[in-house]
């Protein structure tokens, strides 16, 4: 039983091996960088599809109404007719558009949406490329959609596009902060920047229960603070500003078309899809399971189940939260999640050096549950907070 578990779980890794036994030495070791990038080339792209439809059958149940129903069996092909669609339009470029530039930008933010993968370990011995710092490459290379954001903007001559651009990257920026501190605490705990390693740091059990990050104080506020910044990186609502079409159309691409316009829509949801494998890797206990009784499933299932359960997430909170206005979004990631995160690492370090359970949970839970009151009741107080209020309409 024991040994079927284990072949289970290293399946993938053992048929790279007997693939690359069988080629020749000279050939190994780009053969074995093929094998490892082509399956992510195809996974999280499928994944990307069944998202798509979820998603929009999913909305459509949260706003009562149907959702794709018409093509294939309960609408489930409508992925691939979205995809011919995007393959058979026509390509317009503005005739004053800088073409190069036009053209790579959506280019670079697909290729470096697809570079952020490379660190991600997506079950035991899976990952592409064990580094020392691949949380840094993690978030070194997601700088480069902010590059590709620009680019469309830039390049569409636009005032549309541009003010779109513009509002985008003000929003990662402001975002990107509270999101690399948000990680800090994780790798504070676990003395390591490999996410390999953040992911073995959080490997035991107490009895049945993990030692995920997220079931401590910190870890649980840094697991907040990162996904809430994830989704404001990820231009989804109820941070989806640069695209307001209420106010500014469509955003950075209203010059694209066709297949340029789809790799934008792809480049989005790989996106989403890193941030959330970076979110189960840090807190999550990457590929692990939940239970200490289940490590006998496979952990590259875990960390599907897990990505989906965030997906799910994303999904539900689309559906739920209406759009913030601009001085609300900005007010959020400056005046709240930046003095948060800097408390939560805070409350990291106090729980490294208090040896008592009970005591570093109550100092923990009081250094950040107290400065959160405080903070946000202040901000209302002087109105540099704006919270939104709701009603029916009669």
């Amino acid at each position: 039983m024991i040994d079927a578990a284990q072949t289970a779980d290293q399946i993938f890794v053992l048929a790279k091996q007997w693939v690359l036994g069988y080629s020749p030495a000279a050939l190994r070791p780009l053969l074995s960088a093929v094998l490892s990038v082509v399956p992510v080339l195809i996974a999280f792209p499928l994944l990307f599809a069944i998202t798509t439809v979820l998603e929009r059958k999913g909305l459509g149940r949260i706003q009562n109404r149907y959702g794709p129903n018409r093509a294939g069996p309960f609408g489930f092909f409508q992925p691939i007719a979205d995809g011919i669609k995007s393959l058979t339009k026509e390509d317009i470029i503005p005739s004053s558009a800088d073409h190069a530039v036009h053209l790579l930008a959506p280019v670079v933010l697909v290729v470096a949406a697809f570079l952020t993968y490379a660190v991600l370990p997506i079950g035991r011995g899976m990952v592409i490329a064990n580094l020392n710092a691949g949380v840094l490459f993690f978030f070194a290379v997601g700088t480069l959609v902010e590059l590709a954001v620009f680019m469309a903007g830039w390049s569409s001559h636009s005032k549309y596009s541009l003010l779109g651009a513009m509002r985008a990257v003000a929003q990662m920026i402001s975002y990107e902060i509270p999101l690399v501190l948000a990680s800090v605490v994780a790798i504070m705990a676990a003395g390591s920047l490999s996410p390999v390693g953040i992911v073995a740091a959080q490997a035991g059990y107490s009895g049945i229960l993990p030692h995920w990050f997220v079931f401590t104080p910190w870890g649980f506020a840094g697991f907040i603070l990162f996904l809430v910044a994830a989704t404001a990186e990820s231009n989804r609502s109820p941070f989806d500003l640069p695209e307001g079409e209420s106010e500014i159309i469509a955003g950075y691409y209203i010059e694209y078309s066709g297949f340029k316009f789809a790799l934008f829509f792809l480049g989005e949801y790989l996106g989403m899809f890193a941030s959330s494998a970076m979110a189960i890797t840090l807190f999550l206990g990457g590929w692990s399971a939940p239970l200490s009784f289940l490590t006998w499933v496979p952990s590259y299932v875990w960390f599907f189940l897990k990505l989906l359960a965030m997906i799910a997430g994303f999904i539900w909170i689309r559906g739920t939260l209406p759009r913030l206005r601009m001085d609300q979004l900005m007010g959020l990631a400056w005046k709240f999640m930046l003095p948060m995160a800097l408390l939560n690492i805070v409350a990291a370090a106090v729980w490294k050096f208090i040896p008592s359970p009970p005591v570093r949970w109550a100092v923990c839970a009081a250094i950040l549950i107290f400065p959160c009151v405080v903070l946000s009741r202040g901000l209302r107080r002087a109105k540099k907070l704006q919270v939104r209020s709701y009603q029916f309409a009669e």
